[in-house]
Formats: structure tokens, sequence, C-alpha cells
């Protein structure tokens, strides 16, 4: 499974390697990868409204070409040399502000339905989802402070496995509304995320 995401994630990296390079050349580098960032975070905003008005459809392809743009500015930063720790502070913070968009509509669109009680899946699954986060960068603080001479870019890839990544966790919610089962999506995300949080936890402890 880990190999066939790994495969996946190397072809869509691709694809969005050839649209920055003809984003950057039609732009003339005018467009920066932060405001692909917060762009991408914007359109969050209609995502969230249209799961919460159980257009689950059109959210699902809107949620499809906005996430690629979690791809599409990491190969821009790279192609314009603006690779930054600033970037990704700011690429880190707007995923958990999605996060939070997304399962406020799920929260919403669960609480109007015929089983209300569901909504609380959405409220674990977005607790849970930030709790992952969390604890990423306080392993990462925790390691840094020790004294460890470690590369940034190194540290920030250190702690981010799990069996439910930021990634596997849209795919999740994309096949939810695809299926209509969104109260499963959204329990199947609270049970995952708590998992990699604890499966983050013992890394971390392994390496402090």
């Amino acid at each position: 499974m880990k190999t066939v995401v790994q495969g996946i994630k190397t072809h869509v990296r691709a694809g969005m390697r050839v649209v920055a390079i003809g984003l950057n050349k039609l732009t003339n580098g005018k467009v920066t990868p932060n405001g692909i960032t917060i762009f991408g975070t914007l359109m969050h905003i209609p995502i969230a409204v249209l799961i919460a008005t159980d257009h689950y459809a059109w959210a699902a392809l809107l949620l499809v070409i906005f996430g690629l743009f979690d791809t599409l500015d990491g190969e821009l930063a790279r192609l314009q040399d603006r690779s930054s720790v600033k970037g990704m502070l700011l690429d880190a913070s707007t995923d958990r502000l999605k996060e939070a968009m997304l399962y406020s509509g799920v929260a919403y669109a669960l609480a109007v339905g015929p089983h209300p009680a569901t909504a609380a899946f959405a409220a674990a699954a977005v607790g849970s989802s930030i709790s992952v986060s969390y604890v990423k960068a306080k392993g990462e603080a925790a390691v840094a402070s020790s004294g460890k001479d470690i590369p940034h870019h190194v540290l920030n890839r250190m702690f981010a496995d799990g069996i439910l990544t930021f990634e596997m966790r849209m795919v999740v919610l994309l096949l939810g509304l695809l299926t209509g089962y969104l109260a499963l999506a959204a329990a199947v995300v609270a049970v995952g995320a708590s998992i990699t949080v604890l499966q983050r936890l013992v890394r971390i402890s392994g390496k402090i």
C-alpha cells in the first residue's frame, strides 16, 4: 500500500512540475508559491459550503483540483528557487485551516441530516487531524532543542509518517463525498488520525 501511494505521489509531482513550468513561463514568474498556497486555501471555503449544502460531487471535484495546489506550490518554489522555512510554515499552517474548514462543512451536513449525532464524528476528525500536526511540530522542536545538527528539510520529514497523513485523510474524505458515506469517512479519519498521533509519539520518543 505504501509503495502504491508513493508511486501515485511521484506521478502527481511530475505532472505538477510540468504545470509549474508552464505557469511560470506564462506569468513570467509573477505568480509566487505563497500566492498559490493562499489561493488554494481560500478556495476551500466554497468547497466547505458545497459540502454543507449536500453538493458532494462538486465539492469532490474542487477538492481534487485545489488539493493539487499543495503539490503545485512546492514545485513552483523549487523551480523559482524560493523554497524556504517561511514557505513550509505557511504550507503547514494553511493545511490545518483547510481541514478545519472542510470538517466544519462535514459537521453541518451531518447535523442537519437524518442522523445529527454523527456530526460528532466530524468534530473528532478535525481534532485528531490537527493533533497529528501538533505532535509532529512538538517532536521537531524537541529534537532541535536536543542540540542535534539536523538540516531543517530533513527534520521536517522526520516525523511525517503514519497510517493517515494529510494526503490520506483527504483521500478518505474524497471517497466519503463520492460515495455519500460522509459520516463513515469522518469516523475513519478520526480513528486513523488518532492512531497516527500514537505512531508519531512512539517514534519521537525514540529520538529524544
